[in-house]
């Protein structure tokens, strides 16, 4: 399984087989045994864990941290911008940006299966995405659902349950979501704020009736 640890080890081996006085990592030289010296003064901030960071960051791989905060319901809202981005071969599908400020309560999964398979487990931030783009509508429900899935597997769920949650999204709860979307923003409902409560006891219900607090 490819994971930060064993590029890690990859790196530190390859670092190892390379000739003497020459370092794949910025700012790192290797010893005449072979070994990683600590980085030179131009790089002295410059870790191999950074290095790898940002390497990983470069690759095709979910963006940003999810940070959320919530009203008194479990309604979210998120703090930060989240992303998702395709693999190689999957270049029919563009990226999706979920910007700060997005209200969503994890609602991906059909109501009916929650006691199964809880809103709030390992694919939150693939719910968020899908969320956002059911409420966006700028794509298909289709390619929303297969990015849904796509975006499950990055975070390597087990393929029984990937398969399983997007049967449940595209053939029996996808739709009626999608369509109440539909409706509620044509009756002038917005998701996306520029303002946050500061107190915990604000109820969703209450803030969104507030002047000011979404996106123009």
């Amino acid at each position: 399984m490819l994971t930060r640890r064993n590029l890690l080890r990859w790196a530190v081996g390859m670092a190892a087989c390379l000739p003497l006085g020459i370092g794949i990592i910025p700012g790192w030289r290797l010893s005449g045994a072979g070994h990683a010296q600590e980085p030179d003064s131009s790089a002295q901030a410059m870790t191999m864990e950074s290095w790898m960071n940002e390497w990983m960051s470069l690759s095709k791989v979910p963006g940003g941290i999810l940070r959320v905060s919530r009203f008194r319901e479990p309604m979210y809202f998120l703090t930060a911008p989240i992303s998702w981005t395709p693999n190689p071969g999957q270049d029919a599908y563009k990226a999706v940006t979920v910007p700060t400020g997005f209200v969503t309560d994890f609602a991906s999964i059909p109501r009916i299966f929650w006691s199964a398979l809880k809103p709030d487990e390992e694919y939150a931030y693939a719910a968020v995405v899908h969320d956002y783009l059911y409420w966006d509508q700028k794509r298909t429900r289709e390619e929303a659902d297969l990015i849904f899935k796509m975006a499950m597997e990055d975070f390597d769920i087990g393929a029984l349950k990937v398969g399983a949650i997007y049967r449940a999204v595209r053939h029996l709860g996808g739709e009626s979501a999608w369509n109440d979307n539909a409706k509620k923003k044509a009756q002038g409902e917005k998701r996306i704020l520029i303002r946050f409560p500061s107190d915990p006891r604000t109820t969703w219900d209450d803030w969104k009736q507030r002047p000011g607090v979404f996106e123009p």
